[in-house]
């Protein structure tokens, strides 16, 4: 915290107010990266009705994916054709294969799972590999290969977290619970993984006391990076159908106001935590609200202008027995 708070104030202008993403990557790597997304063809538990059908409530995978990622071309193409876009620019540039659609540990046979991962990690110029999943879907004997991979190349398990209430992540259908993140993000770390996980803030039924307590009690776990949004209505979800029908439970933010709660939130998060991202930005055409009409980099460009009048930092009100009193050992 010390180091935030003083390069901050102190003038160094090469450094943020926060723990960013790019250098973390910066300290990681020798050479600049880029993470390309990948659509491997994964489904999820609760569309398939292993915990349940439909998905998640907010949920409509059409937001994460670039044109690029289509289940009809292989990891091999999907991969050339991201490349392609970016080795114009920066020929020197190697990269992340992101495995970023629906839930990518899933599937009875783990020959099968290694074997994408392993047709990304043969493409030429990429340093590792992203998964994104779910907290229970991590069986030990993939994890125990992630492990082994990890002393090779760079790994990153990316855990949907969503909320640190179970209350919520029963509303939204996420059919696991908070002592199932905790117990996942604790057994992955404890195999000398990355570990991600991703919050939404703004849920139907939370307050601001709610998304504040997140902070707590996901600084109390052994996380390395955090991304963050704010709820978004999306067309085609269950979601956008209970917003018809009960405004009252839902407080959609306005831009000034998400700011000041994502500040708010970064003051109470362990320094060592990467926030790599503070909003998403789904598809106009599939976005119901809140429309803000902004770029990511212009939003964070707005964050870091309140940043410096709110003269704070990341961390600036954390304190680690605090958090300790989150968490109860999940194992």
């Amino acid at each position: 915290m010390n180091t935030i708070k003083n390069i901050y104030l102190y003038g160094m202008n090469e450094c943020l107010p926060y723990n960013d993403f790019g250098t973390f990557l910066k300290k990681t790597f020798p050479y600049k990266v880029q993470k390309i997304s990948i659509n491997a063809g994964f489904t999820c538990p609760n569309r398939d009705g292993s915990k349940g059908y439909g998905g998640c409530s907010y949920c409509n995978n059409q937001t994460f994916n670039p044109e690029y990622c289509k289940t009809d071309k292989s990891i091999t193409m999907q991969l050339s054709e991201g490349v392609r876009f970016f080795a114009r620019k920066y020929p020197e540039m190697k990269y992340l294969a992101y495995f970023q659609a629906y839930t990518n540990t899933y599937s009875n046979d783990m020959g099968t799972l290694i074997a994408k991962y392993e047709e990304a990690l043969r493409f030429p110029d990429v340093a590792g590999i992203i998964i994104g999943t779910r907290p229970d879907c991590m069986p030990d004997a993939l994890l125990n290969y992630f492990a082994e991979l990890a002393k090779k190349v760079f790994v990153m398990i990316e855990y949907g977290v969503e909320s640190t209430l179970d209350s919520t992540l029963r509303r939204i259908n996420r059919g696991h619970t908070q002592a199932e993140s905790a117990a996942t993000i604790i057994r992955t770390a404890q195999k000398g993984i990355y570990v991600g996980a991703h919050l939404i803030l703004g849920l139907p039924g939370e307050n601001t006391a709610d998304m504040l307590r997140h902070a707590k009690v996901l600084s109390s776990l052994p996380i390395t990076t955090l991304k963050l949004h704010q709820l978004q209505l999306i067309k085609q979800t269950r979601m956008a159908l209970e917003y018809e029908e009960t405004r009252e439970d839902f407080h959609l933010f306005g831009v000034d106001e998400y700011i000041d709660l994502v500040i708010d939130f970064a003051e109470r998060t362990r320094p060592s935590i990467v926030l790599e991202r503070f909003v998403s930005q789904s598809p106009k055409e599939l976005l119901i609200a809140p429309d803000w009409g902004l770029k990511n980099y212009e939003f964070t460009a707005k964050v870091l202008r309140r940043f410096k009048e709110r003269k704070t930092w990341q961390g600036r009100l954390y304190r680690e027995e605090d958090s300790a009193g989150c968490i109860t050992s999940p194992l």
